[in-house]
């Protein structure tokens, strides 16, 4: 194997051994089988165009275009030409999966899906960092700096895992670097030999003895990039996310005896959860009440409105109570009943807020958690997230009466002060739309109805989880104009609206109550995330208001319902007998009502992937991947001519050894190349012509200056030397002047001439009169095989 090769082969290893560091980040790691092919493929392309040879540059475009067109025919095939040429339909639908990748990034735990937008991300990473390694170490010489790119690969790969042992991880890598390292010190000590210097060694010492210089600078450098990829995963900060998607690291000050949480965003992944293809059960539960309707998964709530976003205010949390108190503003007059929720929470599912029905009177849980009794929220701390936790909520059932709302109090001075304020910025369209919709109500109940009915009903809004209405303070502006949004746009818009008359509200996040299953119990999906506004009224507390059209159920208090007509019937939530598909399923019998309202219906979202059904197969892939091979030997196949050219040129003008014969054979080689150089540019050779008379013959016809001139004559010198001096002496620079006349050539031809020259060379006819030759003594040979067979006597027996 050439050195070349080798350092090839090395590059390719350090890259696959190091992504093998992102093994547990999801789950299954079929990725790596993807990715360990198409590495070998960008490796193999590298190889051939090194071997031409092309310019760097060069190699490293014609690599990443494969690449490309590989990952094009394995995400993107519908969207691309023929399949395997990317195009802007192509382009656009990898930003839609790497956007689709990284909101799922950041809603699952580890392990987490492998969703064809994270599969995009890994494959496409682990291609992108093994074509830089490849660039470096083999098309530029230099595998040192190759350290950076695999050092980055490890860094997010030991950042993200939660295994505690990573070590066999890093062992993995550091062996294919150092290895990398070993493979290009022994391939420049194979072409440049011994290093000059120092005192002389026996002449029988090893030839790497006097190189310990040489030999000393790679391991050092790796020594230091590995001793960096070791400090690295503990020096930066860990990357956590939001609410609904992945936990933070801890909330106290301490050791467990106060602390403050900080304000955070925790609507950030709210509309991914709710965009996604696949509804991954979130919560499972099962409680002791029918009314499941109205039994909303609280997880915390955000009462700071700064005009850009509502977030949960800075406030101060302390141990956990055996039992909490009882809600702000709560009366004795309001019908309660006390019920027990046990709650198990998926393992793949990690946030550091815990959900639970509101308001929650008591919890059973083990772990870190920490109380935030404003909010009346359990927070993890120092680590803790839901992570496949069981725990018992016992928790309030309120059912206040519309009497009860309409009559309550104004609220206390510093609840109307802090749950009141709004920003200057708040454009006075919020305003003025409020009051606009609340005009004839005669006390806040009524108002804070008459706006939950604006936007469920009357407003005639749309629920759209697509829709982009902008940020900051603009954005309720925005949606009340459009009237399309989701589920936060309804809930902060109520919630601003309220304020502005005088209404104490916040919004609350969680989940709707999920769907009924077939033993009893609730399952809680992703699409089930969920925003809405809560309002005060003393002697009730904060009551739940549902204004999103589609979502959740509007609350029994909230129903305008005349003297004498019954309590429209709550909708149930649809029980599912069975797991098993159905034999005919349609859009009309597979999809209930209750899943349309919880948006747990299959939308054309989940036709992301390319193809419509999770990605092509194995064979799929397999026949693609032929499929792009044929098509690159045909885009190759008008540039063979040129490329065959580039390679016998570097043949012939290459190395050569120090004997007799090296040398004759390279000093014709190199007068060969100028009479095809000559020929390209259209000097056809004359065979009868000396070496001498052929030259004047190029001089004259090439119009070629002195000093290319001076070269010809002394090329065609040297082979007269080795046509007809009894022992040539060998000179120096032959190659040289080969190029020297080349360049001459080409100065002096017209633009047309050149671009021939290049693209469909004159020489090039050379492969076809050799290929020709070889036929004819492939046919001479089993021609004479034949005879020798057909005439052999046979052996009788006497």
């Amino acid at each position: 194997m050439s050195g070349r090769a080798r350092l090839t082969l090395c590059a390719t290893a350090a890259t696959l051994l190091t992504s093998f560091a992102m093994f547990s980040l999801v789950s299954p790691a079929t990725w790596i089988l993807q990715s360990t092919l198409l590495l070998a493929v960008q490796a193999g392309v590298g190889a051939l165009t090194r071997r031409v040879p092309l310019a760097r540059p060069l190699t490293v475009a014609s690599q990443a275009l494969v690449t490309l067109m590989l990952l094009t025919l394995l995400f993107a095939r519908q969207q691309a030409v023929a399949g395997i040429v990317p195009g802007p339909e192509a382009f656009q639908h990898f930003a839609t999966l790497l956007q689709a990748g990284a909101d799922d990034v950041g809603r699952y735990s580890i392990p987490a899906p492998l969703s064809d937008g994270i599969r995009l991300m890994m494959v496409g990473g682990v291609l992108v960092i093994g074509l830089a390694v490849d660039a470096l170490a083999v098309t530029y010489r230099n595998a040192a700096p190759a350290g950076l790119p695999l050092l980055a690969l490890y860094s997010v790969a030991a950042g993200l895992s939660e295994d505690a042992v990573t070590w066999p991880w890093f062992l993995l890598a550091a062996v294919g670097y150092l290895g990398l390292l070993l493979a290009e010190g022994r391939d420049r000590l194979s072409q440049w030999g011994r290093v000059f210097g120092g005192a002389p060694r026996p002449s029988g010492s090893d030839l790497t003895g006097g190189n310990a210089t040489s030999i000393r600078t790679g391991p050092t450098i790796g020594a230091i990039v590995l001793s960096v990829a070791v400090l690295v995963p503990y020096v930066l900060p860990a990357l956590d996310g939001g609410l609904l998607d992945s936990a933070g690291r801890g909330v106290g000050n301490g050791s467990g005896d106060g602390g403050t949480i900080a304000a955070i965003n925790p609507v950030v992944a709210l509309r991914s959860s709710l965009n996604v293809d696949e509804d991954r059960t979130v919560i499972t539960y099962r409680t002791n009440t029918a009314q499941t309707q109205d039994l909303y998964l609280r997880i915390v709530s955000l009462d700071n409105f700064d005009g850009t976003a509502w977030t949960p205010a800075q406030r101060r949390i302390e141990d956990v109570p055996p039992s909490f108190p009882a809600p702000i503003g709560l009366g004795a007059q309001v019908k309660r009943a006390s019920i027990q929720t046990r709650i198990s929470a998926a393992d793949w599912y990690k946030q550091n807020w815990l959900p639970m029905p509101y308001p929650a009177s008591e919890v059973d849980v083990n772990g870190n958690w920490r109380y935030e009794p404003v909010g009346r929220s359990l927070v993890g701390d120092h680590g803790q997230t839901t992570r496949g936790v069981r725990y018992q909520v016992t928790s309030l059932m309120l059912q206040p009466t519309a009497e009860q709302l309409a009559e309550a109090p104004e609220a206390s001075p510093a609840m109307k002060r802090e749950f009141t304020r709004i920003p200057d910025s708040l454009p006075a369209l919020v305003e003025n739309t409020a009051r606009k919709v609340t005009a004839g109500a005669a006390n806040h109940y009524e108002q804070a109805v008459k706006l939950q009915d604006y936007f469920a009903t009357s407003g005639r809004f749309r629920y759209d989880t697509q829709v982009q209405t902008g940020s900051g303070s603009a954005a309720i502006a925005n949606f009340l104009r459009e009237k399309e949004g989701f589920c936060v746009h309804f809930a902060f818009a109520m919630a601003s609206m309220a304020r502005t008359l005088g209404i104490p509200a916040r919004v609350a996040v969680g989940f709707t109550p999920g769907t009924l299953r077939a033993d009893g119990s609730m399952a809680v999906g992703l699409r089930d995330a969920h925003a809405w506004p809560e309002l005060y009224f003393e002697g009730v507390g904060w009551t739940r208001f549902e204004p999103t059209p589609s979502r959740g159920t509007a609350p029994a208090y909230t129903r305008t319902v005349t003297p004498g007509d019954a309590v429209p019937a709550v909708p149930k939530p649809t029980v599912s007998t069975s797991t098993a598909p159905s034999a005919e399923p349609s859009a009309s019998t597979s999809c209930t009502p209750q899943m349309r309202k919880l948006e747990a219906c299959p939308s054309e979202s989940s036709e992301i992937a390319a193809g419509g059904g999770g990605g092509p197969g194995f064979w799929d892939f397999f026949l693609g991947f032929w499929l792009v091979l044929a098509g690159l030997l045909l885009l190759l196949l008008p540039l063979t001519p040129m490329l065959w050219r580039l390679r016998t040129r570097k043949v012939r003008l290459g190395g050569h050894g120090r004997t007799e014969a090296d040398v004759a054979a390279y000093t014709l080689g190199a007068w060969q190349e100028v009479t095809d150089s000559a020929w390209d540019f259209g000097i056809t050779p004359e065979k009868s012509q000396t070496p001498r008379k052929a030259a004047e013959r190029i001089v004259r016809i090439g119009e070629l200056g002195p000093e290319a001139t001076a070269s010809v004559h002394r090329l065609a010198a040297a082979v007269e030397q080795v046509l007809y001096a009894p022992r040539p002496l060998p000179m120096a620079g032959l190659a040289n002047d080969a190029r020297r006349i080349e360049e001459a050539l080409r100065a002096s031809a017209s633009r047309p001439a050149r671009l021939r020259a290049l693209l469909a060379p004159r020489s090039a006819v050379r492969v076809m009169w050799a290929a020709s030759a070889a036929w004819t003594t492939l046919g001479t040979r089993v021609s004479a095989r034949w005879e020798i067979l057909l005439h052999r006597p046979s052996n009788q027996n006497s």
